[in-house]
């Protein structure tokens, strides 16, 4: 179909669920769907630890709700999170991780989902987080230049869409990272090439991809209301120029998704392609919100007091104090498959302590300084992380940074 989120019973991950209505407030987003994350072999059988349920535990609750839709995330390439450290994976190009990717990972996977008792299940795939982005910004980093070799990023990508492709109620969104880190027209471009180029010509008797997904995990707004044309002049300099925008034409994910799926079709991509976008923590909300444009007549003061996302820089993108954004729901724009929440809230997005201990399920995860509350931003020192503090290791519970996103929603609660 068109677009499998529309007219469907979404899946509510009782696991998250149970979280979420345990913290106050929490019993307000715990009926909605989010993202089952394979982030590792072992999260494919689960559940080593009694956090989870493994994938067929979770398609067979899905059954048992009467729920039609289950999205969970592709996420387990060799070399995973090249340019940081919070989300390492558990496999190394250079040690098979390739084959074992795809006679480990994919393969289990795939095998599940071919159940007939999923076959009126419409599953959307989310593909890989941040992989291909890395292999347009981050070359310099030698774990990204071997990811873009062989039985690296590209390959995993494709081999994956290819196997899950055969199955005709798998809807495969490949991730696109978000406006601003692909959206300087050099990046974009690129962008649009190698990604491209990656996710076509799959081979015969495959589905082409259902579309492309952005934000996953990320804080970048829908929509900046106040600030809708990024050549406004203010004080003389186009808007786009300030120093929180640097001369990115994209301040949101609206226009940026828009332009994409345009860009993929006029690239021979079916014009049924769809696009996502990641609500789940980008509404910032709460009492520091603008409620209009500033009047100031200075470049950095009148974007610093228009826009909404309340990030000192944006590049920030470690346990953040946004807020609940749009609900999911089908088909909020043209061109917009539907808002979704990909990065459950209330998982941590990295641990926060440089003398971390070790996480037992998954030991490849490190700290990254971005998720330091305490250091400064590794892309401009002059501006500190805006990480939460007291933050566990990427995908564990954090109760704080939860509170924190429901107090700031937007549209409130």
């Amino acid at each position: 179909m068109d677009n499998p989120f529309a007219n469907a019973t979404w899946y509510i991950d009782p696991v998250w669920s149970a979280k979420a209505a345990g913290e106050p407030g929490g019993s307000l987003i715990a009926n909605y769907n989010t993202a089952v994350w394979m982030d590792r072999i072992g999260a494919i059988a689960g559940p080593e630890d009694g956090d989870g349920l493994g994938l067929r535990g979770h398609l067979d609750e899905a059954v048992a709700q009467g729920a039609n839709l289950f999205m969970f995330v592709v996420y387990d390439l060799p070399n995973r999170d090249c340019a940081a450290l919070a989300s390492n994976g558990e496999l190394r190009i250079s040690e098979n991780g390739f084959q074992i990717y795809q006679e480990q990972y994919i393969a289990p996977i795939v095998e599940i989902l071919s159940d007939p008792a999923y076959q009126n299940i419409r599953i959307a795939a989310i593909i890989e987080v941040d992989s291909l982005p890395n292999l347009v910004t981050n070359l310099d980093e030698p774990d990204c230049a071997e990811a873009n070799g062989p039985g690296g990023y590209v390959d995993g990508i494709r081999h994956a869409l290819q196997q899950l492709g055969q199955l005709d109620n798998v809807y495969s969104y490949v991730d696109i990272a978000h406006s601003g880190w692909l959206g300087w027209s050099d990046n974009f471009s690129q962008s649009v090439q190698l990604i491209g180029d990656a996710v076509s010509n799959l081979g015969t008797g495959v589905n082409p991809i259902a579309g492309f997904v952005s934000n996953s995990a990320n804080y970048t707004p829908v929509e900046e209301p106040f600030l809708p044309n990024p050549n406004l002049q203010v004080g003389g300099q186009e808007v786009r120029s300030s120093d929180f925008y640097e001369f990115n034409n994209y301040f949101e994910e609206l226009s940026f998704v828009t332009d994409w799926r345009n860009a993929m079709i006029n690239r021979g991509l079916p014009s049924n392609i769809g696009m996502l976008i990641d609500t789940g923590r980008n509404g910032w909300g709460g009492p520091n919100r603008p409620t209009q444009a500033s009047s100031s007549s200075d470049l950095n003061t009148y974007v610093n007091e228009s826009r909404i996302d309340r990030r000192s820089h944006r590049g920030n993108w470690c346990n953040q104090a946004g807020g609940v954004g749009f609900r999911p729901q089908a088909n909020p724009h043209p061109g917009v498959d539907a808002y979704v929440w990909v990065k459950p809230q209330g998982e941590s997005d990295g641990i926060s302590d440089p003398n971390f201990p070790i996480d037992p399920n998954d030991p490849n995860k490190k700290h990254d300084a971005m998720c330091d509350p305490n250091a400064q931003n590794r892309y401009d020192n002059s501006y500190p992380t805006g990480a939460l503090d007291n933050a566990p290791h990427a995908g564990r519970w954090f109760p704080e940074a939860f509170q924190v996103l429901v107090e700031n929603a937007y549209p409130p609660l």
